[in-house]
């Protein structure tokens, strides 16, 4: 494989935000051969206060394009089955998927794989710098920054603000985040058990009160809980015995919790922004759309977001692909981002049932233990894997379709060929690379591999693992037309 041409230094692009978003948007760029500087507020450093611990399969799969999903494995926990409530369980060993499982892994372990590929990748970090302001013009973003050397303004052609629920950025180009505040006076606390779980994560409700255990790997045990009857300030103090007594009324008992390193308290809320795009500016992850955590579906759909708007930026900036190109990011995950929040608002909502509705949601939550297409679509929601994007009227059924890892003849898999960020056109053993020349000119952004044991569909899989376009018993002719199309 040759190595990515490089784009001039005015088509820089700007992350705001080095969270997992961030950081994996950067990364893409980077590796693309695009210039990308990520601005941070914060001091340089991996904070352990982060409140997501879940890897779910799909989040996983893009991981896995990037050749970093290996390295998480080996520090985090597999969880094969996910129990709700009422008995209700996603079996995840049944997904159509490398990753049957959840990955159960604090988000600083996330961050500090994404972070060293994007510096390795050559990404410009410049911590302690807020944004306080930026324009537009035709030819690019002016940002208006404020560091430790004083106000500044850089230039890009592109600005996407992965700034979180509080995003400057958005601020700035004059979004409005709608939404509510879902539950309040949520707590958290990083504490030792004397008492070891019986499961990996432990979750429950009873009554008004609802907590949630997950482990850190070195000993701790994040412990998010929340009481119906206590809606206090986000600055109220927090104490070890109010987790206590949550968690005892939840789960029915404290694990024997000491020495807590950190507590704090925050509500969640249910919100999102009507547009991920103006002009030359993007919004993504918690900056565009904020849920509750239940199915943990936060983090792995910001990566999912940059996932989607890496590649587009990259083949705008180097020509391959017409500006309108980015207007897709909108159509695409904006409708993801609208499910994840209603999917994780319903299953709050089902967990802290009370009075009448208690019996409701059993029958509800026993009919769905009986219908297996609704418990794989539910699955395929939380973990990911059941999202497609709208394909174009008379296309192929799999176009827009997430492309599971199809294993290759001679050896390999389809997301090890993704992992030069490039198109991959992936033909059956009848027609495989010898049969069809993509030429040297597009060798740098196309690679042209054969499946193994395929029927006669002849698939073009974008960067980030969906399919572009497919056809039965495609020509070199077809073939030609759907690379022109797709790839430049």
């Amino acid at each position: 494989m040759s190595g990515p041409t490089t784009v001039p230094e005015t088509a820089r692009v700007i992350v705001v935000g080095s969270g997992p978003t961030g950081l994996l948007l950067a990364g893409d760029l980077a590796a693309a051969g695009v210039p990308v500087t990520v601005l941070e507020k914060r001091p340089h450093g991996i904070s352990n206060l982060s409140r997501a611990f879940v890897l779910h399969a799909r989040a996983l799969e893009q991981l896995d394009a990037r050749a970093l999903a290996d390295d998480l494995e080996a520090l985090g926990n597999p969880l094969t089955r996910l129990n709700l409530f009422d008995g209700l369980t996603l079996d995840l060993g049944t997904l159509h998927s490398r990753f049957r499982h959840v990955l159960v892994i604090p988000q600083y372990e996330v961050e500090k794989v994404l972070e060293r590929r994007a510096v390795e990748a050559g990404a410009e970090f410049r911590h302690e710098s807020e944004v306080t302001g930026l324009s537009q013009d035709a030819d690019g973003v002016t940002v208006h920054v404020e560091g430790a050397g004083g106000a500044e303004e850089l230039r890009a052609a592109y600005v996407v603000g992965a700034d979180g629920m509080r995003s400057a950025v958005r601020t700035a180009v004059g979004l409005p985040f709608p939404g509510r505040s879902a539950i309040r006076s949520v707590v958290l606390a990083d504490v030792l058990l004397e008492e070891k779980p019986e499961s990996l994560i432990t979750a429950g409700a009873v009554g008004d009160a609802f907590a949630f255990l997950a482990p850190f790997g070195d000993g701790y045990h994040r412990v998010i809980c929340w009481h119906r009857g206590r809606d206090v300030p986000d600055h109220e103090p927090v104490g070890l015995d109010e987790v206590r007594e949550i968690t005892r009324e939840a789960l029915g008992r404290d694990f024997g919790m000491h020495d807590a390193r950190w507590m704090s308290r925050f509500h969640s809320d249910e919100r999102q922004a009507p547009r991920y795009r103006v002009g030359r500016v993007f919004l993504a992850g918690d900056a565009a759309h904020v849920h509750t955590p239940a199915g943990g579906q936060g983090m792995n759909t910001g990566l999912q977001d940059a996932a989607n708007l890496s590649w587009k930026l990259a083949a705008v900036l180097h020509g391959r692909a017409d500006s309108a190109l980015l207007d897709t990011y909108q159509s695409e995950r904006h409708p993801v981002g609208r499910s994840v929040l209603r999917s994780s608002g319903a299953i709050v909502r089902l967990a802290m049932a009370k009075g009448w509705q208690l019996p409701v949601r059993s029958v509800l939550m026993a009919a769905l233990a009986r219908l297996a297409p609704v418990r794989a679509r539910i699955t395929g929601q939380v973990t990911g894997v059941g999202y497609r994007y709208r394909a174009p009227r008379g296309a192929h059924p799999l176009a827009g379709a997430r492309v599971p890892d199809l294993a290759l003849a001679g050896g390999g898999r389809l997301y090890e060929a993704l992992r030069g960020g490039r198109f991959v056109l992936v033909t059956p053993d009848a027609h495989g690379p010898e049969g069809y020349d993509a030429g040297e000119g597009r060798a740098d952004r196309l690679a042209v591999v054969r499946r193994s044991g395929g029927r006669g569909t002849t698939l073009l899989v974008r960067p980030d693992g969906y399919a572009a376009w497919a056809a039965e018993d495609a020509r070199a002719a077809d073939i030609e037309s759907a690379l022109a199309a797709h790839v430049g």
